[in-house]
């Protein structure tokens, strides 16, 4: 473990972040994420309720408990219409496609700045659209799993479940985005590492969310649902960015180290070594500084 510790390793993967504007990056998905959600739980509720499941509101207040405020903010902002039928309009379904399309392209641009691709844009249209089909069989599997296995308060057995079905969607969803030009072996350490931490984020979401949907409802009413939702997503794709810049310096030091370029195993005492003499230098500079400003002033002469 203390060979992926290392101070060089570690600047790397905060380089490579800042490359990809990893904050910036993250808030731009979660916000092309909420635009694709919001009209596609509406209409998945309006479906749901003709056939008489749960909505998208009802699923959402179960999974995490919420209660009060929040509950009924959720219910204002995706329950269907009491007299919606299951009939989805043709620009309502033409506008949830372009949504989502626009939230698949996001992504497609994660993968290809990350990986340093040239960008396909409109050229790569048709995997974007098996991608949807992608996330929307990905959305029905993970809610099955919680719904069958989420009991508890942290929902451990779920997320269990949950991390080899996110790992497996997110290599493909490389595979796919890129156009097949970054393979599934080099996808792995971003959706092992993607996997695990997304998993680590669902269970502290099941206990912070609740608390969250209350407060922002009874400050904002039903937008504070909104800002909620909007908060969770940039959890969700900070993990999500943070992971693929971590995955792919993992991908880049494997292939390092099986062309038997590996470093000397001191490299990590040494790495250390520089940077608590780094720490030690700037430490002695201010208490140095610090003293001098406590010394009292010499009087003025005459």
């Amino acid at each position: 473990m203390t060979f992926w510790l290392r101070p060089g390793f570690a600047l790397r993967c905060l380089a490579r972040f800042q490359r990809i504007v990893g904050f910036d990056r993250s808030m731009a998905l979660a916000a092309s994420a909420l635009a694709a959600t919001i009209p596609l739980s509406i209409i998945s509720g309006t479906i749901l309720a003709g056939s008489g499941h749960q909505d998208a509101a009802e699923r959402l207040i179960s999974r995490y408990h919420l209660t009060g405020g929040g509950a009924e903010a959720v219910e204002q902002i995706l329950a269907p219409p009491s007299e919606a039928s299951a009939t989805v309009g043709v620009f309502g379904a033409l506008f949830l496609v372009i949504s989502v399309l626009s939230f698949a392209r996001a992504m497609q641009r994660l993968f290809e700045q990350t990986w340093e691709l040239s960008p396909l844009s409109v050229r790569n249209t048709l995997n974007d659209l098996l991608w949807e089909l992608g996330l929307a069989g990905y959305l029905a599997v993970t809610g099955l799993v919680y719904g069958l296995l989420g009991h508890g308060r942290l929902q451990l057995g779920a997320a269990a479940v949950e991390v080899p079905v996110t790992t497996a969607f997110l290599v493909w969803s490389g595979w796919v985005l890129s156009a097949h030009r970054i393979t599934w072996r080099d996808l792995l350490p971003f959706g092992v590492i993607a996997g695990f931490l997304e998993g680590a984020y669902s269970m502290g979401a099941t206990l912070y969310l609740p608390h969250l949907f209350s407060s922002s409802a009874s400050r904002y009413g039903a937008m504070g649902a909104v800002f909620a939702m909007l908060s969770a997503m940039f959890g969700v794709m900070l993990v999500a960015v943070g992971s693929a810049a971590l995955g792919r310096e993992v991908h880049d030091e494997l292939v390092h180290i099986r062309r038997g370029e590996r470093p000397p195993d001191d490299e990590v005492r040494r790495e250390w070594n520089n940077v608590i003499d780094q720490m030690r230098l700037r430490w002695q500079s201010a208490r140095k500084q610090i003293s001098r400003s406590r010394r009292p002033k010499e009087p003025d002469g005459p």
